[in-house]
């Protein structure tokens, strides 16, 4: 990435951001609706409260940020990186996630719903609950990650890859559909699927 130029000042609404470096900064409670971010660095920002909805993410890495709450519903998010951040409830429904990479970190609660995810890897992260409820997903890989709740109630999935993660709990099990689980997993998982099939285990 070249040479990145400090910012040191508020987000707005429909700002345009390009080739800044966001260091420190506490951002929390700005509102960036419709903003768009290019070729940024933001490193250990407070982003609690923070608007980015209708927002463009692109080419952008966010390294250990924190948020009790984080709004980005209907953004785009392309080619990010998001590396060992605190997060607490992120909305991010609706949403389109294109090559982008969560390496790290917790999340407590990631709100996919309804989104659209491409080529999307998240790997050595905690997450509470991670929400794909009527989420469109093709190319979705979790690798050594620990998951409260996984909902996967009328997604559609394709090329997602489960078996790195450790669910604690499933909802939508149908939802599946699409998904590679280990041998481990399906044992783990035996229970919901005889409820969802209606097999009765005596």
């Amino acid at each position: 990435m070249p040479h990145l130029e400090t910012f040191d000042g508020r987000l707005e609404r429909d700002g345009d951001y390009e080739g800044l470096s966001f260091d420190g900064l506490d951002l929390s409670g700005d509102d960036a609706e419709g903003a768009r971010f290019m070729d940024c660095e933001l490193t250990g920002c407070d982003l609690d409260g923070v608007r980015l909805e209708d927002a463009e993410i692109l080419d952008t890495t966010l390294t250990t940020v924190r948020a009790g709450t984080l709004d980005a519903p209907d953004a785009t998010w392309r080619d990010v990186a998001i590396g060992d951040c605190r997060l607490g409830a992120v909305q991010a429904y609706g949403g389109q996630l294109t090559r982008v990479t969560i390496r790290g970190g917790k999340v407590d609660y990631l709100n996919l719903r309804d989104a659209r995810l491409d080529q999307v890897r998240i790997e050595d992260c905690v997450l509470g609950d991670l929400d794909l409820a009527g989420a469109r997903v093709h190319g979705l890989v979790l690798d050594r990650c620990r998951v409260g709740r996984l909902d996967v109630t009328r997604a559609q999935l394709k090329d997602v890859d489960l078996r790195g993660a450790e669910l604690a709990g499933l909802d939508g099990v149908a939802g599946l559909a699409g998904a590679t689980i280990s041998s481990a997993q399906l044992l783990e998982l035996a229970g919901a699927l005889a409820r969802h099939l209606k097999i009765t285990v005596d």
